[in-house]
């Protein structure tokens, strides 16, 4: 199946790379492009894209914003894309809102080809593009500015087993599902299995919200 592909940037020359380098792959078909999170919305609301590649800050809207939107659509609004933040830094406190938001994990602008490529293609599988080292410097930058987490009590928790709230803390953590099965003594299939549970239980996208969740409601403390 065809990637159908957006790419939200205010730098055209950073559009054009993007298309000729996704656009030459034959799994991907880029669909559109924009300037801005004003003009995302309105062509992905005409071309319908799995993907959009959307640059954090920019004119008249920024990503935030736009992923906002494009991720929690009005009613009657059907289509609802995933969406790949892109930045220049590797750490910045509009990726986590981001993430907050709904947005299946961010990609540095300087990453290499085949980084981008790959992470086209995981975040349209239904994955989160959010790497362990990554977590772990987002969750210490979180942990600066903001000390006391949210104790809402929408966060449900209690619906998971011991073993799926523990593979939840280990995930917000910044462990792989490798790392989790080794820590666990399971097979990285059953860590696989689990994920899946936390994730339906708690009415997540993907592993990137659940890291968000496990720091919002207090199961995991920054800095311990």
């Amino acid at each position: 199946m065809t990637i159908r592909v957006l790419i939200v940037d205010d730098q055209a020359m950073v559009r054009a790379g993007f298309a000729a380098l996704l656009g030459a792959q034959s799994d991907i078909d880029v669909v559109g492009d924009a300037a801005n999170g004003r003009e995302a919305l309105d062509v992905s609301g005409r071309t319908h894209p799995d993907v959009v590649l959307m640059d954090v800050r920019m004119p008249e809207m920024d990503g935030l914003e736009a992923a906002r939107h494009l991720l929690d659509p009005p009613p009657g609004v059907v289509h609802r894309p995933r969406v790949l933040m892109l930045t220049t830094f590797d750490v910045d406190d509009y990726v986590y809102e981001a993430l907050r938001a709904g947005a299946s994990g961010f990609l540095l602008k300087d990453a290499p080809p085949a980084d981008l490529i790959n992470a086209v293609r995981i975040v349209a599988a239904g994955d989160a593009l959010l790497a362990p080292s990554v977590t772990r410097r987002l969750i210490a930058d979180f942990a600066k500015n903001r000390p006391t987490p949210r104790r809402d009590p929408r966060l449900q928790l209690n619906g998971l087993t011991p073993r799926e709230t523990e593979v939840l803390e280990l995930i917000a953590r910044g462990l792989s599902n490798q790392e989790i099965a080794a820590h666990l003594v399971l097979a990285e299939q059953t860590v696989k299995t689990h994920i899946g549970r936390i994730l339906a239980k708690l009415n997540l996208r993907d592993r990137a919200q659940a890291v968000v969740l496990a720091y919002e409601s207090g199961l995991v403390q920054p800095g311990t």
